[in-house]
């Protein structure tokens, strides 16, 4: 319980950093705090290397739909963008903050990806809304860019929560991954 609301208070704080900071012009102050917050997640964790593929995984979700969002001309962000038609650094750093939670304060979403997906088709665009109205982003076209998120989160969180719910859940995703890696070398 003590490290689930740690986690929760953590995630808050690290959000309105980074949000904050991509608002005034500065996002890498948000990304050094969100950096900060997820290593020392990943260091505490009780399987590092299983929560440090769920980064992974959450990172490469967020390059791919922000990235789309971004392309479809539905999203603009104002700053952090290293390359043109590539989600900002800030934004996957949040995408890695969103992923520490999945294993501590959202945990309870495990093995229920309906609601899973429901809780994503309704708080994904709600949080994009707080970005945009603290600064950080711009929701160009309002209806298709929400619509567009709601799809986004509806199918990101089901795979995040798979993910998170077992150590050869991420290799689900992450192919690439021999599954003997996550177990240590035990092949259960």
């Amino acid at each position: 319980m003590k490290r689930s609301l740690i986690n929760f208070v953590a995630f808050q704080t690290g959000w309105f950093a980074c949000v904050l900071s991509a608002a005034h012009g500065a996002p890498w102050v948000g990304f050094l705090v969100i950096c900060v917050i997820v290593v020392s997640h990943v260091i505490t964790a009780e399987d590092p290397t299983h929560e440090m593929r769920l980064v992974a995984l959450a990172m490469m979700l967020g390059l791919t739909f922000d990235s789309i969002l971004l392309n479809s001309g539905w999203v603009r962000y104002p700053g952090g963008m290293i390359f043109a038609g590539i989600a900002p650094y800030w934004i996957l750093a949040m995408w890695a903050l969103f992923s520490t939670t999945l294993s501590l304060s959202m945990s309870w979403l495990k093995n229920k990806p309906l609601l899973a997906s429901f809780m994503g088709a309704v708080f994904g665009p709600l949080s994009y809304l707080a970005g945009q109205r603290m600064g950080a982003i711009e929701l160009l076209n309002f209806n298709s860019a929400m619509i567009a998120l709601a799809v986004i989160w509806a199918l990101a969180m089901p795979i995040l929560t798979r993910a998170a719910s077992r150590p050869d859940g991420v290799s689900k995703f992450l192919p690439f991954v021999p599954l003997q890696q996550l177990h240590g070398g035990d092949k259960r």
